[in-house]
């Protein structure tokens, strides 16, 4: 098999950062600069295109060779800026940096360098940043500079000949760390079903959706105004000039009323509102405050500014994102939208589409809540088709019950029954309904169901809200305890996986955690095989001393931190890897779901979490089917009660 390696480096005026490849590629004043490649083991070669150079025809040929593998690292930027210079379809394209994600090395080429230890002389050279700065983006531009006078908008190789042959240099060099890191990694075989599912994220991501611009344009428009009249209002009440200004605002709720409030968040908010009721102008500020942060114009904005000239937005989903490699959202962040509740949402719609201000306070108690109701409903189908939106029901649920051979849950799934009436039932020995008999006891199951299923306790009960959903303090030991007495084997689980993963660490060999399930340590890292025959991985996995229980083991394993961005260690537990191996088959589903929609010709838009979102000829009538092939059983999975539900829109929404 035949590998090209390549990297590029490229000029646009565009932020590829903040507006994504596919618009910065879409640009007039995209071009690539420098290309770099590689065939197999063969010296690496440098075309310098800005400067007249040629692509040689042989490496014309083998991207459009469909059995010539092409690698990069992040490929995606390279494949599309690729096929948008040459104007071709490149095809057959593999991620080294997918690859290294998927056994837990997550970050950019330089970090995943260091921590496969590779010598000093292979690694990414730390100039580039620097070069990139220089010969990859526009001169910032002088204040005050009358245009005709302004120097030319980017530097040129001419302009600076020697730092140029160092940019040369740095692409070389990018080729040969891919192909070093790439060669540390084929021991660990990728497989076929995931090439060709990063195959079909990539035409996903092509896709792309479409944006309603001028609802966007519309909504902007709309809070500003907005936004403008509440600072009189908040001024006219209070005589204060910056409603976001919360120094200013304490400090008046002291001056009239004597009482120090020491933080004012959207927790607190309705408390302080009822403690100053007496002072109605405070009360309003207040108010003002909270519809004033509650406007989510952000990613209106975002989606203006990464639709291409087309009106799609693209390059919205990252391929193995998370570790447990499911998708990560980028760019708009669509699997962060605020989600729909009012029952009008085609007036609402409307009504914001049409920039109607007047109109919108005269309806609704709060625009700008309704203006974040509506964000999601700004992504639209093409002219001439619906969207189709199917989600799998409860997977997680279902996912750790079989995992787990929980049978009385499996059977409520299998009846087609609610899992958190059943669960309530369970718990306390019972009928429960929905909106029925002993209705009340819905809402202890459904947040027992979303707190415990990982070995939360009341802390976790806490964290999702139980307290403010009326249950007591004094309820929240016993709700784990009794939910925890009905469900015997999915704590099993917990603790079966957590020792026989310490039994693969220790011994350093294959243990099965159950009959879907195995764990074992390779080459350094631990690995926990799912069920599709995926595996988790956890790097440089040990044992070390409890830090807070004598005489116990815990397991740790390095990673990048996601908050300090540093390679370091973090530990773990049972609980939380059964919730990576739940998740991570959940997304297997999901994977396996996609593969056969579009082989049966569906096309893809977009996913989050769980749900596909398809586009249809909006005369075909395909919605049963779609949800018959998501609910199809999977040959891996037998018994995993799926089912899929989904329904039919002319906007993307929350049904």
């Amino acid at each position: 098999m035949t590998v090209l390696a390549v990297d590029i480096e490229t000029y646009s005026d565009i932020d590829i950062m903040e507006n994504g490849v596919y618009k910065y590629v879409d640009s007039d004043n995209f071009k690539i600069l420098l290309f770099a490649y590689a065939f197999d083991d063969e010296p690496v070669e440098i075309v310098d295109l800005e400067n007249g150079e040629k692509l040689p025809e042989r490496v014309m040929a083998a991207l459009l060779n469909p059995s010539i593998v092409k690698t990069a690292f992040n490929a995606q930027f390279e494949r599309v800026a690729i096929n948008k210079f040459f104007n071709i379809q490149t095809t057959n394209w593999e991620c080294t940096m997918v690859k290294a994600w998927s056994l837990g090395f997550t970050g950019n080429l330089e970090l995943v360098g260091q921590v496969l230890g590779l010598p000093p002389d292979q690694q990414k050279l730390a100039t580039g940043k620097k070069l990139i700065q220089l010969f990859s983006k526009p001169k910032p531009k002088r204040k005050n500079q009358a245009a005709l006078f302004q120097k030319p908008d980017r530097v040129l190789p001419s302009d600076m000949p020697e730092e140029w042959e160092q940019f040369k240099e740095y692409c070389i060099r990018d080729v040969e760390v891919e192909r070093e890191i790439r060669k540390k990694l084929e021991r660990f075989k990728t497989l076929e079903v995931e090439k060709r599912l990063y195959q079909l994220d990539q035409k996903i991501n092509d896709r792309g959706v479409l944006i309603d611009l001028d609802m966007a344009r519309n909504a902007i428009d709309i809070d500003t105004e907005q936004a403008k009249r509440l600072t009189e209002i908040y001024k006219e009440a209070t005589g204060l000039g910056n409603p976001n200004s919360l120094v200013e605002l304490k400090d008046y709720i002291k001056m009239k009323t004597g009482i120090t409030v020491k933080s004012i968040t959207k927790d607190n908010l309705d408390q302080l509102k009822e403690k100053l009721k007496d002072c109605p102008d405070i009360v309003t500020a207040l108010d003002i405050r909270e519809r004033l942060s509650k406007t989510s114009v952000a990613k209106y904005k975002k989606m203006i500014d990464v639709a291409c000239s087309d009106g799609r937005a693209r390059g919205l989903l990252q391929f193995y994102g998370a570790s447990t490699g499911r998708w990560a959202s980028r760019l708009i962040q669509v699997q962060n939208l605020p989600r729909n509740y009012i029952s009008d949402l085609d007036t609402a719609r409307e009504i914001v589409k049409n920039g109607d201000l007047d109109l919108l306070e005269m309806a609704y108690d709060n625009p700008s809540d309704i203006l974040s109701q509506c964000i999601r409903t700004t992504i639209i189908p093409s002219p001439g088709k619906k969207f189709i939106v199917s989600d799998f029901s409860a997977i997680e649920a279902r996912v750790i019950a079989w995992l787990a051979g929980e049978q009385w849950r499996i059977d409520v799934f299998q009846k087609g029954g609610d899992i958190y009436c059943a669960s309530a039932s369970q718990m306390f020995n019972v009928p429960v309904e929905k909106n029925g008999v002993n209705g009340h006891l819905r809402q202890k199951g459904k947040i027992a169901e979303l707190a415990l299923g990982y070995q939360g306790s009341v802390g976790a009960l806490k964290s999702m809200g139980a307290l403010k959903m009326g249950l007591t303090e004094d309820e929240l030991q016993p709700l784990v305890d009794t939910w925890r007495s009905k469900n015997p084997r999915i704590i099993q689980l917990w603790y079966d996986t957590e020792n026989k993963v310490m039994e693969a660490i220790e011994n350093k060999t294959l243990v099965p955690i159950n009959q879907y399930l195995k764990a074992f340590y390779r080459y350094g890292i631990l690995f926990i095989e799912l069920p599709s025959g995926r595996r988790l991985a956890y790097p440089k996995a040990r044992l070390m001393d409890h830090d807070k229980i004598p005489g116990r083991k815990k397991i740790v394993f390095e990673c990048r931190n996601s908050t300090t961005k540093q390679w370091g260690f973090i530990d773990t537990y049972g609980g939380k890897l059964v919730e990576n191996i739940v998740q991570a088959t959940a997304r297997d589903c999901l994977a396996y779901a996609m593969l056969n929609l579009e082989a049966s010709g569906y096309e893809i838009v977009m996913h989050v979490h769980d749900e596909v979102v398809i586009e249809v000829d909006e005369n075909a009538d395909e919605l049963e089917n779609v949800e018959r092939i998501m609910g199809r059983e999977i040959p891996w999975a037998p018994g995993l009660p799926l089912r899929a539900d989904g329904f039919e829109c002319s906007y993307y929404q929350k049904d």
